[in-house]
Formats: structure tokens, sequence, C-alpha cells
């Protein structure tokens, strides 16, 4: 399954105050005279100083090539003076060979230091990615004399995992770096569970439905970028509100997700994932369904994707869903 979105087609992302949007080749005099400062290229690995116009206009260019492709995700941030667009800094991703893990990188000019953007941009292109690709995990190493950047890494939801060496071009060497990594649970959190008096792992009871087409498809859903756990691909369901049975579950959570009335009389039980998440044990019946009213749709802003059973590993899951997909699979 490919992710690649191409720049023409690549929609700005925006935040409160900012616009995360592809480098433009009119932007070439903004950027240049924003980055060739030393104050800001001794803090990224790869920029050196000075920093001529004709990288600027030959980074454009490649940004351009590596978002049409969807190997990198190197973007403009601006803001508005007055009624003007003004670019304040840039924030980026590049996907490893794979594309299951993606590096973050952000600078914001001098001038715009002590505002909050370099948080605002980072976090809302990192929580995208994750939202929006087929990533396990984002990366970020940074200058141990950055204090900035760390505090930075740490608001928007990274974690400390590690030292190391990395070169730095405008420094003219290697220096001490700290890593950080994010995976969906550390920037959109887990499902709400309460503690247990004994310790113990709360239990979470939720109901699942494989729907199969006439074709043998299977219905799978994306999980937006409002949800816990957002990006990952799941068997439409939800949690089991109290006193209520899964088939009651999968009958409501599904006229909500997806527009479509379904009967306990269609829903067969098939099988169940049990597993222990790091804050929660979940217990969750799937349910096979090829009969139902009116035709799915997305209702919460969720992607949806009709699956031939061969292709459901393709898919990034919840650990507890994974394996129900070779059962399915086979059972089809």
């Amino acid at each position: 399954m490919t992710d690649a979105i191409r720049a023409t087609a690549f929609e700005p992302l925006a935040t409160e105050r900012l616009t995360l949007r592809p480098y433009r080749p009119e932007d070439a005099a903004d950027l240049h005279r924003l980055i060739n400062d030393w104050e800001v290229c001794r803090t990224l690995a790869a920029v050196p100083f000075p920093y001529s116009r004709t990288l600027a206009d030959e980074w454009i260019a490649s940004t351009r090539a590596t978002l049409a492709d969807g190997s990198a995700f190197h973007l403009a941030v601006t803001g508005r003076e007055g009624d003007n667009e003004t670019i304040v800094g840039g924030v980026g991703l590049r996907l490893n060979r794979d594309g299951r893990v993606a590096r973050l990188g952000y600078w914001v000019g001098r001038r715009f230091w002590g505002h909050g953007v370099a948080s605002e941009a980072a976090g809302r292109l990192a929580r995208w990615a994750l939202a929006n690709l087929a990533l396990d995990r984002l990366e970020a190493t940074v200058a141990t004399d950055n204090p900035g950047s760390i505090a930075v890494l740490r608001r928007i939801g990274f974690r400390h995992v590690g030292e190391g060496m990395e070169k730095f071009v405008a420094r003219g060497g290697e220096h001490k770096v700290l890593r950080f990594l994010a995976t969906r649970g550390d920037l959109f959190g887990y499902p709400d569970t309460e503690p247990q008096p004994d310790g113990s792992k709360p239990l979470l009871l939720v109901a699942a439905c494989a729907l199969i087409d006439a074709d043998g498809r299977v219905l799978l859903a994306r999980r937006p970028e409002s949800k816990k756990m957002a990006g990952l691909w799941e068997f439409p369901g939800g949690k089991l509100n109290p006193g209520e049975t899964p088939e009651a579950a999968l009958i409501r959570e599904l006229k909500e997700e997806l527009g479509i009335d379904v009967t306990s009389t269609c829903l067969a039980p098939f099988a169940f994932a049990s597993h222990a998440y790091e804050r929660f044990h979940l217990l969750m019946p799937l349910f096979l369904c090829r009969r139902w009213r009116g035709t799915p749709e997305s209702r919460e802003g969720q992607a949806l994707a009709w699956v031939r059973p061969d292709k459901l590993a393709d898919y990034p899951m919840p650990e507890a869903d994974r394996p129900l997909v070779p059962l399915l699979r086979d059972f089809l």
C-alpha cells in the first residue's frame, strides 16, 4: 500500500496561527534571508553556513520532487503579517527506505523565536504523519547544546531514548546529540480507562465487525487524527457501554460510524482478541457480517478501504487486531 501524496495534491496543514504548505519557487528569497543565519544553521545537521541563494533554489526544487514521490514531506511554515503571508520557518519529514519510520526536522527564523512556532508546526506535522502515513514511529535528533529544540520535542510528545554523535555541516564536525522517538500512543494517547485499585490493568471491552462484500472484500477503517491511536487501520466497531452486549454495541457503532443498519441475526461470532497493552488489557470479539442495509460511508472523518483478504496484512493495524488477520484470510 502506497501513501505517496503529490505536491500538486498536498493539502496545506493549518494550525491556529500557521500554515504548513509545499515550498514554491518564489519562496527562495525569503527562505535564503531567514536561514542564512549562523544561529539557525548551527542547529541543523545538514545545512551549511554560509547558505547561498543558489542552495535555496536547489532545496525548493528538491522538496517538490521528494513530495511528489512520497519519500519526504518538507514544508514551508508561514504566518500572516497584516494581509501578507510570511515564511517564518520550515518543517519536514524524511521517510526511511521501507517507509515505516520518518525523521522529523524543523527550523524557525531567528526573529520569530520565542513565540511557540516550532512546537506548533512540528506538532502539527507529526500528528498528521502518524494519522495519514503508514508509519510505525517518528524519530528526531537534537544537539545537546540546543535546549530550546529539546524542549520542543518533549512538548509535542516525543520521548528521549538515547544519545549519539552526528555530523553538523555548518560546525564542521561531529557533535553529541539526544535521540527522540514518538509513536501513535505518545502523540494521540491510549483509550481512556480507569486504573484498578489493586494496580492491575483495567479491562477494555471492544466489539469489532468484519463487513464482507459480495466480492469477498473486507472493510477496514482508518482512525482519524482526532481519535486515539490515529492512523491505524481496524475493523469497524467500538467500546461497549455499561450493560451493553457486543451485538448491541456493534449495531450502534456501525450506524454511527458508517451509516448502515445491521441486525443481530446478521452478526456471526468468528474469533476474539485478548491483548495486553501497556496501560490496559483489551478483549475484543470479532463478528462477521455479510448483510446490512445502506452503503457504508465515513461518518466520523475516517478513511475507508475495501481490502482483499490476502492484502489485509499490508495495512498497519493495532497490535490486538493483527492475530485476527490470518484467521480471517484463511477463512475467506
